[in-house]
């Protein structure tokens, strides 16, 4: 494989405290070193205008931020059995679009991924389509019925990196201590998706002044809540590690928050839909089903909320929670629509915007909640730039200003709730394993 150089750029890794103008020199794949011309050389072992003259391939960043390549941990991928929606190839594809060189895809396919050949069908489909990385999370119990445990160390032998029976929260508090316990001998995270059903029951926006006004049926903040405090009761109780998906409530944020200076394995995750938007979008959109999303679109005080909790650190990362669904599926009335909507390839260019534009927080801090964070949550050797790692690289340009066309996404679904949207920031060069994909 040849060697490639990456000059001039403006490198953050989180990983390694880096933040400044360096370049960034891969071999065979990996990570050879990173730092300035003095420094390459150094490492190299030759001149730096030696070393530029044997990189096989130069890619001049100047003006241009290089980051580990970024990490999307929660992502729906929907092959097996909705093939039509996306499948691990289209969904691959879309992360290199978006930026993104490695996502962890949930296992609510038909059938789940609830055994170890499951796990090893995603690995092999991914390679076979060869953009980005593809990581399984296994489910917690038997077709995600939530019943009955899967068998988690089989799927830990088959690649999974975690464990979540997403878009099925599990009822049973038994269950989730059991797979809390087990979960401990591989070090690996249950993602929680937390609901408690019979408080929603038909629900399809959240509950509150807008859902009234609509005449919609709404989705109580407190079903997020309880479950929240349950699992983090139950966290506290095994030991285990406990990770809440894609949270949108403020007393959910504050349980997190406790539950962090208690010293209890918590961490969380937020979507930039929960960032960005309200409830407020549906009465404004005249009830497009692009914005019916489970958790549903908050109140603009459980907005500023998260924000907070990213600040902060309460929350650790973010990911998009991409769910494709056909046209045909969202083209239908606010109450029979599916739940759901893609994110991958507009993540980047909104959280820029939205956030570091805003001064919500600091670039650093979105590529860490990107980077170095999902990969510490799953266990994965990605998200750094420390040498010896895999040369999983993204190239930003902060500048490029674009307009999200879902028409123009890799994805094979465009129910995107940021279509039309004029952003700033965009992924310009993506690297894998130290192939230059864009």
């Amino acid at each position: 494989m040849p060697s490639l150089l990456i000059k001039n750029g403006r490198v953050i890794d989180p990983a390694n405290k880096i933040n400044k103008i360096a370049s960034v020199y891969v071999v065979d794949g990996k990570i050879k070193s990173v730092g300035g011309q003095a420094f390459q050389s150094r490492q190299a072992g030759s001149t730096a205008k030696g070393q530029v003259s044997e990189a096989g391939k130069v890619i001049d960043a100047k003006g241009m931020v290089v980051t580990p390549g970024l990490i999307d941990m929660h992502v729906h991928l929907r092959e097996p059995g909705k093939e039509d929606e996306e499948t691990i190839s289209s969904g691959a594809a879309a992360a290199i679009n978006g930026g993104f060189t490695s996502v962890a895809c949930m296992p609510n396919t038909d059938p789940a991924v609830d055994n170890e050949a499951s796990a090893e069908f995603v690995y092999l489909q991914a390679k076979r389509a060869g953009f980005a990385n593809v990581f399984p999370i296994g489910a917690v119990t038997k077709n995600r019925k939530g019943e009955e445990l899967s068998e988690m160390g089989q799927l830990f032998r088959g690649g999974a990196v975690g464990f979540s029976d997403d878009g099925e929260p599990i009822k049973s508090a038994e269950v989730i201590r059991r797979a809390l316990e087990y979960s401990k001998m591989f070090n690996k995270p249950v993602i929680d998706h937390c609901e408690d059903k019979d408080l929603i029951r038909d629900g399809v926006m959240n509950e509150g002044n807008t859902s009234v006004a609509l005449g919609l049926t709404g989705m109580p903040s407190i079903s997020e809540e309880i479950m929240i405090y349950r699992d983090i009761a139950l966290a506290r109780l095994t030991g285990g590690k406990l990770h809440i998906a894609h949270i949108s409530t403020a007393k959910g944020v504050e349980l997190v928050r406790q539950a962090k200076k208690e010293g209890i394995k918590v961490t969380a995750e937020v979507t930039p839909h929960h960032l960005a938007l309200s409830d407020e979008y549906i009465r404004t959109s005249n009830y497009d089903t692009v914005y019916k999303v489970n958790p549903p679109l908050r109140s603009k005080a459980d907005v500023l909320a998260l924000r907070k909790g990213l600040q902060d650190g309460t929350i650790d990362a973010i990911a998009s929670d991409h769910a494709p669904h056909s046209e045909e599926q969202k083209d239908v009335e606010f109450n029979v629509a599916p739940f759901g909507m893609i994110g991958m390839e507009s993540l980047l260019g909104v959280m820029l915007t939205e956030l570091v534009g805003k001064k919500v927080i600091t670039l650093g801090q979105l590529i860490a909640a990107l980077t170095v964070n999902p990969a510490k949550i799953l266990g994965i050797p990605k998200g750094t730039l420390s040498a010896g790692a895999d040369a999983d690289i993204t190239i930003i340009d902060l500048e490029k200003k674009w307009v999200i066309d879902p028409t123009q996404f890799k994805s094979k679904s465009r129910n995107c709730p940021f279509a039309g949207w004029k952003v700033k920031g965009k992924a310009v060069s993506v690297i894998v394993n130290g192939n230059v994909i864009i």
